[in-house]
């Protein structure tokens, strides 16, 4: 039960979806710096290539064995997630871990909310959620350790929800908490459906971090918010990359269903 053993991620296979930038880019730096083999996929494919480019020099320099592949998708259609999960299966036999990342925001005022911002957002940041999972099963299943019958390392799903599916939010962004709030459902959900199948399903509730999402956010209030902090800043990279290797770790093949608040106790003080 030494902590070399009982936090590593060496050898695990991992995609993350919009892990080329932001909050993706963070996990995917984990998890390469601590020997996984990690899979990147969003829309952008330049990105992505640029991105995996980068992290396996990471896994280099750091002699963890770590490296990137980049595999391009636009992952708000049903197809190209079908298209995702064969194109990764013709590559491995097995997924450790699945990172539901990819996600959009919209704010507008409440009069002037667009009913476009509701189909883009709940296919997104939900529907494709559960079509990309639905979709992986099979590679997860396969990754699932027992002993004796028991799973004793099973595969993972982390969700990356937000706390703004947790509070209400002062920003107008209708469509995006409300499309947060359900990914924590629909995860707690896929808890009972895939636990049985040796696969674990948890959700981190993100506060703010640095990323392109946040960047107008954070340029207009990051003093505000920060202030507003019980710890007094926002996110560092090690906080959303050490949240995913202790739930992608032996140490949490335990937690399942989970949603935990990664948000330095903002969402319990603060109304921004």
């Amino acid at each position: 039960m030494d902590i070399n053993t009982l936090f590593s991620v060496k050898d695990k296979v991992v995609l993350v979806t919009g892990g080329a930038k932001g909050l993706g880019l963070m996990i995917s730096q984990g998890f390469v710096a601590n020997g996984a083999r990690v899979y990147i996929s969003s829309r952008d494919g330049p990105a992505c290539a640029a991105a995996a480019s980068e992290l396996s020099r990471l896994g280099a320099s750091t002699n963890s064995g770590g490296s990137a592949i980049a595999l391009p998708a636009d992952l708000s259609k049903a197809s190209e997630c079908a298209r995702l999960a064969a194109d990764l299966a013709a590559r491995e036999t097995k997924l450790h871990v699945l990172v539901n990342n990819s996600g959009a925001t919209w704010g507008e005022a409440y009069e002037a909310y667009p009913d476009g911002a509701w189909d883009k957002l709940l296919t997104l940041n939900l529907q494709r959620v559960f079509t990309l999972t639905q979709a992986l099963t099979p590679l997860l299943e396969a990754a699932s350790e027992t002993k004796d019958g028991t799973t004793v390392d099973p595969a993972r799903v982390i969700h990356i929800g937000s706390i703004d599916g947790i509070r209400v939010p002062a920003l107008p962004t209708f469509a995006y908490s409300a499309s947060k709030a359900g990914l924590h459902q629909l995860a707690r959900h896929l808890a009972t459906e895939l636990g049985p199948r040796g696969i674990t399903s948890n959700t981190l509730a993100c506060g703010p971090f640095p990323s392109k999402m946040m960047a107008a956010t954070l340029r207009n209030f990051g003093e505000t918010i920060k202030a507003a902090n019980p710890l007094g800043r926002i996110g560092m990279p090690e906080d959303a990359a050490g949240a995913c290797l202790f739930l992608a770790s032996r140490a949490g093949a335990y937690v399942n269903g989970a949603t935990l608040t990664l948000d330095g106790g903002v969402s319990l003080v603060s109304k921004m």
